[in-house]
């Protein structure tokens, strides 16, 4: 789908912003530059307000919006539900689940989500075709899983592409890989299931140490 990015997202902080929490202060009061220092630090992003100052270039897409309905004592509930991934094409990404009546709504806080779980991701050229040593692809094989969806993804040489499905291939654009193969399992059509299984490898590329992480 095209890319949604409300006015309200596109915003940078207004001076009106009064951080809640420390490292919203930390980050207004300048002593927080940069957002893989809040990651090298462990510190958990519970301010969108953090997210926009440090990365004003993340730009959203929109995976997925379905209507749920659910059947409550006063009758039936109808809402939409919307996947939003977010990412900057250079080694950060976030995927959030927004849920409201209105479509618009539930994008907006789909966006918010995505922009509270922003993750980095470990790129490389881990492909014995390629080993050009550029941020290309990924730095060894990962795996993903949820539900009943489980994907892995195979470090690929330069000019290969995304050899994935289409949820995939927009997560992982977002995310700066650019080259990779993948193979899936489980009920792949199930967008969801398969664009959180897809996040979910991503984010075990932090959890491995290189042996250029161990030179550092």
């Amino acid at each position: 789908m095209s890319n949604f990015e409300p006015e309200s997202t596109k915003r940078t902080v207004l001076s009106g912003w009064v951080p809640k929490t420390k490292l919203g202060r930390m980050v207004l009061e300048g002593q927080v530059t940069s957002i893989e220092g809040i990651f090298h630090e462990g510190y958990k992003i519970k301010e969108i307000e953090i997210v926009d100052i440090l990365v004003p270039d993340l730009k959203d897409e929109v995976i997925d919006i379905n209507l749920v309905q659910k059947q409550t004592d006063a009758g039936e509930r109808s809402r939409f539900r919307a996947i939003v991934v977010v990412g900057n094409g250079a080694g950060l990404i976030g995927l959030g689940i927004g849920k409201a009546v209105r479509v618009r709504n539930a994008i907006e806080k789909g966006i918010r989500n995505a922009k509270l779980n922003l993750f980095p991701v470990r790129r490389g050229c881990a492909s014995w075709e390629c080993y050009c040593g550029e941020m290309h692809s990924l730095p060894f094989t990962v795996k993903g899983k949820s539900g009943s969806v489980t994907i892995t993804l195979i470090p690929g040489p330069k000019g290969l592409g995304l050899v994935v499905g289409e949820t995939a291939k927009t997560i992982l654009t977002l995310a700066g890989i650019k080259d990779c193969w993948s193979k899936s399992t489980g009920s792949t059509k199930t967008k969801t299931s398969f664009a959180l299984a897809t996040y979910n490898a991503l984010k075990n590329t932090v959890k491995m140490m290189t042996p250029k992480d161990w030179a550092g």
